[in-house]
């Protein structure tokens, strides 16, 4: 798919990748923007900085309400009148608090990021495909992690919520198949982002990327419309080889 003239919803758009693909994908030529995050004040101001000419909406959802993701979807529908391209990019990561112990990590934890890396997904579908499928078109873009096809050492929350993100990205690209409606799955490793904040580990081996690289990787597989957009391309052979 094309960019110029959708209308696309991005998560997580105030900072990292979620801001970067935004600004692609005004530059781009997209019909319309909103832009959701946790951060009120700061979806707000990148809303405002891409509005010019294009009617950027900046909203405050927090996506582990499934509340808040359908209100995204009814604003987004009642401002452009649909959504061509939903970005599910929300995303946390918890670090296990012992190393030495993939079960350390509270409930808590376990639970706010499944809702995130995970229920957010699903709240995207539940309230987005409906729409796209009567108009035979439309796109999920969800976020997930090279972590998703490989692994992440010190964090099996992250690690375990993103694996199920892509086994949830896949049972909807199956059962979209043949309507119009497509989807593809971000994985990156290492991303210049206030994620990473700079730590060292095995998802920097191939190098750290910029977040307007992953946007420009983001838009090169939507335009190829690949189901597997790997940013890192090396994250195919370390599939291969798992």
């Amino acid at each position: 798919m094309e960019i110029a003239g959708k209308v696309v919803v991005v998560t997580g758009a105030a900072s990292g990748i979620g801001e970067a693909m935004a600004r692609r994908f005004a530059r781009d030529g997209a019909a319309g923007l909103v832009l959701a995050d946790l951060n009120e004040a700061g979806v707000d101001e990148a809303a405002a900085r891409l509005g010019v000419g294009l009617g950027a909406l900046g909203l405050r959802c927090d996506v582990r309400r499934e509340e808040d993701v359908a209100s995204l979807v009814r604003e987004a529908d009642q401002r452009f009148g649909r959504i061509d391209l939903f970005c599910s990019n929300a995303g946390i990561s918890v670090a296990d608090p012992d190393m030495d112990n993939p079960g350390s990590a509270p409930d808590e934890a376990w639970v706010r990021g499944w809702s995130v890396n995970v229920m957010a997904h699903v709240y995207a579908a539940r309230h987005a495909l409906p729409g796209m499928r009567a108009r035979g078109e439309g796109w999920f873009l969800n976020t997930v992690s090279a972590a998703g096809l490989l692994s992440q050492i010190g964090s099996a929350v992250y690690s375990t919520t993103k694996h199920a993100a892509v086994g949830f990205a896949e049972h909807l690209a199956i059962a979209t198949r043949g309507t119009g409606v497509g989807v593809s799955i971000l994985c990156p490793q290492a991303v210049d982002t206030p994620m990473l904040g700079g730590a060292a580990g095995a998802q920097n081996v191939d190098g750290v990327l910029s977040p307007d690289q992953v946007a420009d990787a983001v838009v090169e597989g939507l335009r190829a419309e690949t189901f597997l957009i790997l940013p890192h391309p090396q994250v195919r052979t370390y599939m291969q080889r798992k």
